[in-house]
């Protein structure tokens, strides 16, 4: 799978998350993954929320609208995002 993908419903994108990071971040490509930092710990889903939130904010979405379709207990995950284009999610998040 490339780093995004369009589907059905929206885009399909690939991250690796840091978790207990010292902020929030989107802090670019590590081999074909987006990089997310989150502050929160990976226990309880808290991590994999903030991951959720951190997206749903940089692409002014809902949160609702992001969700993560595999790889919830993993660092490296699958989130589907909803009702959005390839071209703006690439433009949004320096996936050029």
């Amino acid at each position: 799978m490339k780093t995004i993908e369009r589907t059905c419903n929206g885009v399909k994108i690939i991250v690796k998350v840091v978790p207990n990071a010292s902020r929030d971040e989107i802090s670019g490509m590590i081999g074909d993954r987006l990089k997310v930092r989150v502050k929160s710990a990976p226990e309880s889903g808290k991590a994999n929320k903030a991951v959720c939130e951190l997206i749903a904010g940089v692409l002014h979405l809902n949160v609702r609208q992001v969700t993560i379709c595999s790889g919830n207990t993993n660092q490296i995950k699958t989130v589907e995002i909803k009702d959005i284009s390839v071209t703006t999610v690439a433009e949004k998040l320096g996936l050029k």
